[in-house]
């Protein structure tokens, strides 16, 4: 079965505008081949509606008559979810089309970044947490920072800075996006780099992602001001991150952990300075670039526009896997309302795969 070279005629094509969660989610680039363009149509044998990524198995039939089996993978339940994409949007027995990137190894899967449904249902675009987006960038808005915070508490603080916030705003794939470029490794840390596979992402087994990952995920979060510190709600995993504003120290006996140990400062009315320490090794994205974790330290800068409403945030790594540091840049936009739970993740995907594969006594024996 080779690829299809155009979708079949009568089939409304979607546009399902997600980044790869690899996005932070997975090592996709150590998957598929990045802006690779591969199309595939068939019959869905198989639904997979879980997190990390929803996956559909196609039977698809060649000119021939052969049939043969692929497996679409897509972005997680949050992001379709999002963009009103539901487990019974496509069932068993539906007929669908895809278009996306196709497998390193030439297996038979596809990264769908477009679907097509027979019948042309029309559906909304997603990634990244689409759900009620603030007001965009420089349009003319009657809303003030107040109109989205909670309350603040520390009156210290400039201002409020709790509610929710859209870390989809001004994003870009969580893989290969530090700077500078070539990247500056030790011996020791290309080693580890070029021996890295794609089934050593930990995200894909399940485990929350935590620093530096979640920096460039495209994910919600919603900030709460608790006084001595703020929480800082993550959706992605749901995960708790306490940024302490009281000057403490960590506990001496304190143990690394995948989000660390946080304290932040106000540098000025506009930039909070946020430094992090105490965390375990690690990916510093989805590609695979090795973090020491004990001798990590993340220093991040929010620096938050005139109208309070959106904020650039810069983190730059210092490891000693790197001869100098690296930086990584995103924003943030007010909104939306609220930040719902995130779908509890499956990792029996993981292990099919490494089962597929012909891996996973390797996998069990290590």
């Amino acid at each position: 079965m080779k690829l299809m070279q155009g979708l079949a005629s009568g089939l409304s094509l979607l546009a399902v505008l997600w980044a790869p969660s690899a996005g932070a989610h997975h090592s996709f680039a150590a998957e598929f081949v990045p802006g690779s363009n591969g199309e595939v149509e068939g019959v869905v044998t198989r639904v997979w509606f879980t997190n990390p990524h929803v996956r559909y198995r196609l039977e698809v039939t060649s000119d021939d008559g052969a049939t043969e089996e692929w497996e679409l993978q897509l972005t997680s339940v949050t992001n379709l979810r999002n963009s009103e994409w539901y487990a019974d949007t496509v069932r068993e027995g539906d007929r669908i089309a895809a278009a996306g990137e196709v497998a390193r190894d030439g297996s038979n899967k596809l990264y769908a970044r477009r679907l097509s449904i027979e019948g042309g249902r029309q559906l909304g675009g997603g990634g990244g947490g689409g759900r009620g987006r603030g007001p965009a960038p420089g349009a003319a808005s009657s809303l003030t920072y107040e109109d989205y915070g909670y309350g603040q508490l520390n009156p210290e603080h400039p201002f409020d800075i709790s509610g929710p916030w859209n870390n989809g705003f001004r994003f870009r794939v969580t893989a290969d996006d530090l700077e500078p470029k070539p990247y500056p490794f030790t011996d020791e840390a290309r080693a580890i780099f070029e021996a890295t596979v794609h089934y050593d992402d930990y995200s894909l087994r399940c485990m929350a992602p935590g620093l530096p990952r979640i920096i460039g995920a495209p994910y919600l979060m919603e900030i709460v001001d608790a006084g001595t510190h703020y929480l800082v709600v993550h959706e992605e995993h749901n995960m708790p991150r306490r940024i302490y504003m009281d000057g403490r120290e960590p506990p001496g006996n304190l143990q690394p952990s995948s989000l660390g140990f946080s304290r932040g400062r106000w540098e000025s009315d506009n930039v909070l300075v946020i430094e992090t320490t105490h965390l375990l090794p690690g990916w510093l994205d989805g590609s695979g670039l090795p973090m020491s974790g004990d001798g990590t330290r993340i220093v991040e800068r929010w620096e938050f526009a005139g109208d309070r409403l959106t904020m650039d945030r810069i983190a730059t790594f210092y490891d000693p896997y790197y001869t100098e540091p690296l930086v990584r840049r995103r924003g943030s936009q007010r909104g939306p309302e609220y930040v719902l739970e995130m779908a509890s993740c499956d990792p029996q995907s993981y292990y099919r795969d490494l089962h597929e594969a012909g891996l996973i006594e390797d996998y069990l024996n290590r």
